[in-house]
Protein backbone atom coordinates (compact mmCIF):
# COMPACT_ATOMS: atom_id res chain seq x y z
CA UNK A 1 0.00 0.00 0.00
CA UNK A 2 1.25 3.40 -1.14
CA UNK A 3 2.13 5.66 2.19
CA UNK A 4 0.84 9.01 2.02
CA UNK A 5 2.81 11.11 3.90
CA UNK A 6 5.17 13.57 3.23
CA UNK A 7 8.33 14.82 4.39
CA UNK A 8 8.31 17.90 6.78
CA UNK A 9 11.69 19.86 6.53
CA UNK A 10 13.44 19.96 10.36
CA UNK A 11 13.50 23.35 11.15
CA UNK A 12 15.80 24.98 14.10
CA UNK A 13 14.33 28.37 15.14
CA UNK A 14 16.54 30.52 17.68
CA UNK A 15 14.39 33.46 19.89
CA UNK A 16 11.13 32.31 21.66
CA UNK A 17 9.75 35.86 21.71
CA UNK A 18 5.87 36.96 20.85
CA UNK A 19 7.10 36.49 17.09
CA UNK A 20 9.05 33.61 17.66
CA UNK A 21 6.72 31.69 19.63
CA UNK A 22 3.85 32.24 16.83
CA UNK A 23 6.37 30.95 14.11
CA UNK A 24 7.20 27.63 16.40
CA UNK A 25 3.42 27.07 16.40
CA UNK A 26 2.96 26.84 13.16
CA UNK A 27 5.91 24.85 11.89
CA UNK A 28 4.92 22.44 14.56
CA UNK A 29 0.79 22.43 13.54
CA UNK A 30 1.65 21.95 10.03
CA UNK A 31 4.22 18.93 11.28
CA UNK A 32 7.25 20.08 11.04
CA UNK A 33 9.91 18.53 13.26
CA UNK A 34 11.35 21.59 15.24
CA UNK A 35 14.61 22.12 17.61
CA UNK A 36 14.15 25.43 19.84
CA UNK A 37 16.13 27.63 22.03
CA UNK A 38 15.86 30.85 23.61
CA UNK A 39 17.53 32.83 26.25
CA UNK A 40 15.56 31.92 28.81
CA UNK A 41 14.40 28.59 29.35
CA UNK A 42 10.73 28.84 30.49
CA UNK A 43 9.82 30.42 27.60
CA UNK A 44 10.48 27.18 25.53
CA UNK A 45 9.31 24.91 28.09
CA UNK A 46 5.59 25.26 26.92
CA UNK A 47 6.80 23.95 23.07
CA UNK A 48 7.95 21.32 24.39
CA UNK A 49 4.37 19.94 25.09
CA UNK A 50 3.35 20.65 21.52
CA UNK A 51 6.26 18.74 20.26
CA UNK A 52 9.27 20.70 20.06
CA UNK A 53 12.86 19.37 21.04
CA UNK A 54 14.41 22.03 23.30
CA UNK A 55 18.20 22.57 23.15
CA UNK A 56 19.89 23.39 25.84
CA UNK A 57 22.57 25.76 24.13
CA UNK A 58 21.79 27.52 20.63
CA UNK A 59 25.18 25.56 19.48
CA UNK A 60 23.19 22.48 20.07
CA UNK A 61 19.93 23.93 17.95
CA UNK A 62 22.12 24.95 15.12
CA UNK A 63 23.83 21.31 15.08
CA UNK A 64 20.11 19.97 14.90
CA UNK A 65 19.23 20.95 11.26
CA UNK A 66 20.23 22.52 8.05
CA UNK A 67 17.72 24.75 7.95
CA UNK A 68 18.36 27.29 11.04
CA UNK A 69 15.66 30.37 11.27
CA UNK A 70 17.12 33.06 13.57
CA UNK A 71 14.29 35.62 15.31
CA UNK A 72 15.85 37.93 18.16
CA UNK A 73 15.71 41.36 19.06
CA UNK A 74 18.54 42.71 17.02
CA UNK A 75 21.60 42.64 15.10
CA UNK A 76 23.88 42.76 17.86
CA UNK A 77 22.03 39.73 19.50
CA UNK A 78 22.26 37.34 16.56
CA UNK A 79 26.13 38.45 17.24
CA UNK A 80 26.17 36.99 20.31
CA UNK A 81 24.02 33.87 20.33
CA UNK A 82 25.50 32.80 17.45
CA UNK A 83 29.38 33.37 18.61
CA UNK A 84 31.43 29.98 18.74
CA UNK A 85 28.51 28.54 16.53
CA UNK A 86 29.59 26.20 13.62
CA UNK A 87 27.92 27.45 10.62
CA UNK A 88 29.50 25.62 8.21
CA UNK A 89 26.75 23.91 5.53
CA UNK A 90 23.80 25.95 7.55
CA UNK A 91 20.63 27.73 5.64
CA UNK A 92 20.51 30.54 8.20
CA UNK A 93 17.26 32.75 7.78
CA UNK A 94 17.81 35.59 9.66
CA UNK A 95 14.18 37.18 10.74
CA UNK A 96 15.78 39.52 12.93
CA UNK A 97 14.78 43.32 12.40
CA UNK A 98 17.48 45.08 11.03
CA UNK A 99 18.86 48.28 8.53
CA UNK A 100 19.76 47.31 4.29
CA UNK A 101 23.41 48.08 5.26
CA UNK A 102 23.26 45.45 8.81
CA UNK A 103 21.52 42.73 6.36
CA UNK A 104 24.28 42.91 3.61
CA UNK A 105 27.18 42.96 6.75
CA UNK A 106 25.03 39.73 8.29
CA UNK A 107 25.47 38.17 4.56
CA UNK A 108 28.67 38.45 4.12
CA UNK A 109 29.69 37.42 7.66
CA UNK A 110 27.22 34.03 6.80
CA UNK A 111 29.44 33.63 4.10
CA UNK A 112 32.63 33.40 5.81
CA UNK A 113 31.45 30.71 8.02
CA UNK A 114 30.27 29.28 5.31
CA UNK A 115 26.49 29.27 5.62
CA UNK A 116 23.98 30.23 2.82
CA UNK A 117 21.87 33.24 3.90
CA UNK A 118 18.34 34.88 3.89
CA UNK A 119 17.22 38.04 5.29
CA UNK A 120 13.50 38.20 5.92
CA UNK A 121 11.52 41.63 6.36
CA UNK A 122 7.81 39.99 8.63
CA UNK A 123 5.15 42.19 7.60
CA UNK A 124 2.77 40.61 10.27
CA UNK A 125 2.15 40.56 14.06
CA UNK A 126 2.21 37.85 16.07
CA UNK A 127 -1.70 36.89 15.56
CA UNK A 128 -1.06 37.14 11.92
CA UNK A 129 1.10 34.01 11.60
CA UNK A 130 -0.32 30.75 10.84
CA UNK A 131 -3.36 32.47 9.96
CA UNK A 132 -2.89 33.20 5.40
CA UNK A 133 -6.55 34.46 5.95
CA UNK A 134 -4.74 37.70 7.78
CA UNK A 135 -2.96 38.64 4.90
CA UNK A 136 0.58 38.89 6.56
CA UNK A 137 3.62 37.72 4.51
CA UNK A 138 7.58 37.98 4.83
CA UNK A 139 10.11 39.56 2.53
CA UNK A 140 12.80 37.67 1.95
CA UNK A 141 15.60 38.71 -0.17
CA UNK A 142 19.39 36.85 -0.55
CA UNK A 143 20.00 33.63 -2.07
CA UNK A 144 17.33 32.42 -4.91
CA UNK A 145 18.55 29.33 -4.89
CA UNK A 146 18.01 29.04 -0.86
CA UNK A 147 14.87 30.79 -0.93
CA UNK A 148 13.66 28.08 -3.60
CA UNK A 149 15.02 25.06 -1.40
CA UNK A 150 12.64 26.00 1.40
CA UNK A 151 9.99 28.09 -0.05
CA UNK A 152 7.22 25.81 0.92
CA UNK A 153 8.69 25.66 4.80
CA UNK A 154 9.09 29.43 5.02
CA UNK A 155 5.43 29.80 3.73
CA UNK A 156 3.91 27.74 6.29
CA UNK A 157 3.77 30.46 9.08
CA UNK A 158 2.82 33.63 6.48
CA UNK A 159 3.26 34.21 3.17
CA UNK A 160 6.46 34.79 1.21
CA UNK A 161 7.64 37.84 -0.90
CA UNK A 162 11.08 37.70 -2.15
CA UNK A 163 12.53 40.87 -3.67
CA UNK A 164 15.67 39.80 -4.85
CA UNK A 165 19.59 38.97 -4.44
CA UNK A 166 21.09 41.74 -2.60
CA UNK A 167 20.51 40.62 1.31
CA UNK A 168 19.79 44.14 2.26
CA UNK A 169 16.25 44.36 -0.11
CA UNK A 170 14.31 42.66 2.56
CA UNK A 171 14.79 45.04 5.21
CA UNK A 172 14.25 47.94 3.01
CA UNK A 173 11.25 47.06 1.46
CA UNK A 174 10.24 46.35 5.12
CA UNK A 175 11.39 49.61 6.20
CA UNK A 176 9.85 51.42 3.43
CA UNK A 177 6.14 49.93 3.84
CA UNK A 178 5.89 50.72 7.64
CA UNK A 179 7.19 54.02 7.12
CA UNK A 180 4.72 54.71 4.70
CA UNK A 181 2.29 53.34 7.47
CA UNK A 182 3.85 55.28 10.75
CA UNK A 183 3.07 58.70 7.69
CA UNK A 184 -0.43 57.58 7.66
CA UNK A 185 -0.60 57.04 11.69
CA UNK A 186 0.50 60.80 11.63
CA UNK A 187 -2.18 61.81 9.21
CA UNK A 188 -4.64 59.92 11.73
CA UNK A 189 -3.67 61.38 14.53
CA UNK A 190 -3.66 64.89 13.77
CA UNK A 191 -7.02 64.08 11.98
CA UNK A 192 -7.83 63.18 15.35
CA UNK A 193 -6.61 65.76 17.03
CA UNK A 194 -8.67 68.53 15.43
CA UNK A 195 -12.08 67.28 16.68
CA UNK A 196 -10.01 66.37 20.24
CA UNK A 197 -12.12 68.82 21.70
CA UNK A 198 -15.32 69.23 19.09
CA UNK A 199 -18.57 67.61 20.19
CA UNK A 200 -17.28 65.31 17.50
CA UNK A 201 -17.76 60.99 18.42
CA UNK A 202 -13.93 59.77 17.35
CA UNK A 203 -15.65 56.31 16.32
CA UNK A 204 -18.01 58.38 13.99
CA UNK A 205 -14.86 60.13 12.59
CA UNK A 206 -12.85 56.69 12.29
CA UNK A 207 -14.88 55.14 9.50
CA UNK A 208 -14.90 58.27 7.31
CA UNK A 209 -11.03 58.75 7.72
CA UNK A 210 -10.52 54.46 6.82
CA UNK A 211 -12.74 54.78 3.57
CA UNK A 212 -11.00 58.01 2.73
CA UNK A 213 -7.06 56.77 3.30
CA UNK A 214 -8.37 53.60 1.08
CA UNK A 215 -9.76 56.01 -1.50
CA UNK A 216 -6.28 57.31 -2.02
CA UNK A 217 -4.19 54.65 -1.82
CA UNK A 218 -3.77 54.17 -5.21
CA UNK A 219 -2.51 57.84 -5.31
CA UNK A 220 1.19 55.17 -5.22
CA UNK A 221 0.81 53.71 -8.74
CA UNK A 222 0.76 57.35 -10.01
CA UNK A 223 3.96 57.95 -7.73
CA UNK A 224 5.79 55.40 -9.15
CA UNK A 225 4.72 56.23 -12.70
CA UNK A 226 5.95 59.61 -12.37
CA UNK A 227 9.11 58.39 -10.95
CA UNK A 228 9.77 55.96 -13.93
CA UNK A 229 9.01 58.07 -16.36
CA UNK A 230 10.33 61.79 -14.65
CA UNK A 231 7.40 63.17 -16.22
CA UNK A 232 5.88 64.33 -12.70
CA UNK A 233 2.68 66.08 -14.29
CA UNK A 234 1.21 63.10 -16.19
CA UNK A 235 -2.06 62.45 -15.25
CA UNK A 236 -2.14 65.08 -12.38
CA UNK A 237 -5.52 66.37 -11.26
CA UNK A 238 -4.49 68.22 -8.70
CA UNK A 239 -1.58 70.42 -9.32
CA UNK A 240 1.13 70.84 -6.99
CA UNK A 241 0.49 75.09 -7.12
CA UNK A 242 -3.18 74.60 -6.42
CA UNK A 243 -1.99 72.05 -3.58
CA UNK A 244 0.50 74.65 -2.11
CA UNK A 245 -2.08 76.97 -2.19
CA UNK A 246 -4.03 75.27 0.05
CA UNK A 247 -1.89 74.60 2.92
CA UNK A 248 -2.57 78.13 4.84
CA UNK A 249 -6.16 76.81 5.39
CA UNK A 250 -4.88 73.41 7.15
CA UNK A 251 -2.44 75.57 9.56
CA UNK A 252 -5.04 77.97 10.29
CA UNK A 253 -7.39 75.52 11.31
CA UNK A 254 -5.19 73.68 13.18
CA UNK A 255 -4.01 76.98 15.04
CA UNK A 256 -8.15 77.67 15.84
CA UNK A 257 -8.59 74.36 17.02
CA UNK A 258 -5.64 74.45 19.31
CA UNK A 259 -3.48 71.85 17.77
CA UNK A 260 0.44 71.63 16.76
CA UNK A 261 1.10 71.57 13.20
CA UNK A 262 4.19 69.27 13.82
CA UNK A 263 2.92 66.21 12.06
CA UNK A 264 2.03 68.33 8.39
CA UNK A 265 4.13 71.44 8.81
CA UNK A 266 7.58 69.31 7.40
CA UNK A 267 5.89 67.84 4.24
CA UNK A 268 3.84 71.60 3.60
CA UNK A 269 7.33 73.02 3.67
CA UNK A 270 8.60 70.22 1.05
CA UNK A 271 5.90 70.88 -1.00
CA UNK A 272 6.60 74.77 -1.11
CA UNK A 273 10.42 73.76 -1.87
CA UNK A 274 9.43 71.66 -4.93
CA UNK A 275 7.02 74.55 -6.27
CA UNK A 276 9.95 76.67 -6.17
CA UNK A 277 12.42 74.58 -7.94
CA UNK A 278 9.66 73.03 -10.31
CA UNK A 279 6.61 73.30 -12.12
CA UNK A 280 3.52 74.24 -10.68
CA UNK A 281 1.43 71.81 -12.69
CA UNK A 282 2.97 68.68 -11.70
CA UNK A 283 1.43 67.00 -8.41
CA UNK A 284 3.53 65.69 -5.26
CA UNK A 285 6.21 63.45 -7.16
CA UNK A 286 8.59 65.93 -6.79
CA UNK A 287 9.12 65.85 -2.99
CA UNK A 288 10.50 62.42 -3.41
CA UNK A 289 13.51 64.38 -4.79
CA UNK A 290 13.88 66.38 -2.64
CA UNK A 291 14.02 63.84 0.21
CA UNK A 292 16.92 61.95 -1.48
CA UNK A 293 20.30 63.60 -0.50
Amino acid sequence: MAQNTVERTPVTLLGLGAMGTALARAWLAAGHPLTVWNRTPAAASALAAEGARIADTAAEAVAANALVVVCLLDDDSVDAVLEGTDLADTDLVNLTTSTPAQARARAEWARERGARYLDGGIMAVPPMIGAPEAGGYVFYSGSRGLFERHRQTLAVPSGTTYVGEDAGFAALHDVALLSAMYGMFAGAAHAFALIRKEDIDPAALAPLLADWLVAMAPAVHQTADHLRSGDYAQGVVSNLAMQVAGTPTFLTTAEQQGVSPELLSPYFDLMSRRLAVGSGEEGLTGVVDLLVR
